[in-house]
């Protein structure tokens, strides 16, 4: 089953601070792999008023178990106050993934022992309806 995979998303001021966000939560095996976007036009409400400007947006590879520690630490090393960190859902993907990144994350081997993503098979796993 798939559906204790997430994707968290985090956006970061600049791509220093996407890049150490990125490489930290990796290193400790909180995420199996990140992505750094960037940079993306941002329109936001800040302290009553509209900005807009430049952001990177950091994309983590984690699950269910892990995100409460990955939470924690994406807001202890972020440099903005109230960041936004969003976990979205995997619905459906490769099973050899699945296993690789609940291996990478704590949640079959040790975390941190996986080094290198699977090859892609052709069977996907769909989350289950409860």
């Amino acid at each position: 089953m798939a559906d204790d995979l997430l994707r968290v998303l985090t956006s970061a001021p600049d791509l220093a601070s996407a890049q150490d966000l990125a490489r930290s939560a990796v290193a400790a095996g909180l995420a199996g792999n990140a992505q750094v976007l960037g940079p993306v036009f941002a329109v936001f409400r800040h302290l009553g008023e509209v900005g807009e400007g430049s952001e990177f947006q950091v994309v983590l590879a984690s699950t269910v178990q892990a995100y409460p520690a990955l939470e924690r630490h994406l807001l202890d090393a972020h440099p903005w106050q109230n960041p936004e960190i969003v976990a979205l859902p995997v619905t459906h993907t490769p099973a050899a993934y699945a296993r690789w990144l609940r291996e990478a994350t704590g949640g079959g081997a040790e975390a941190g022992t996986v080094d290198a993503e699977p090859e892609i098979e052709a069977e996907t796993e769909p989350a289950t309806a409860d």
